[in-house]
């Protein structure tokens, strides 16, 4: 399994194009009949907006549960850590089946980074 960060932005298209939705903390993927993957909020720190980094979570992402134990608030699109302030993107990590296709011209290379991965899931899920 690879865990698999979705943007709440990109759930939302899905769900406005019923290809798939979150409920009670599943994703849904209406393509492969209603399968489900379970998610659980998190975010993803884009960049530090104010104070230091010394946490080092610009490029990381954390579940709402990794943010209580750091005694961070959110709110909308930041993330405070003391007197730390972050720019976020809110969404879900999901566990992916390792063994999702690869798209086109990458099949037998090992994806590069999580956006790979993220276009191998759409590609097999979504297309």
């Amino acid at each position: 399994m690879t865990k698999l960060f979705l943007p709440q932005a990109q759930l939302e298209e899905w769900a406005l194009a019923d290809k798939a939705d979150v409920r009670d903390g599943k994703l849904v993927v209406m393509a492969e009949g209603g399968t489900t993957f379970s998610v659980s909020p998190a975010v993803h720190f884009v960049q530090l907006v104010t104070g230091e980094d010394t946490h080092g979570l610009v490029a990381r992402v954390k579940t709402e549960e990794q943010l209580s134990r750091l005694g961070a608030e959110q709110m909308a699109d930041s993330v405070l850590v003391g007197e730390t302030a972050y720019e976020v993107v809110p969404g879900y990590v999901t566990d992916v089946p390792a063994g999702v296709p690869r798209p086109e011209g990458v099949a037998g290379k090992k994806p590069d980074s999580e956006t790979d991965l993220l276009a191998a899931f759409l590609l097999n899920k979504m297309g």
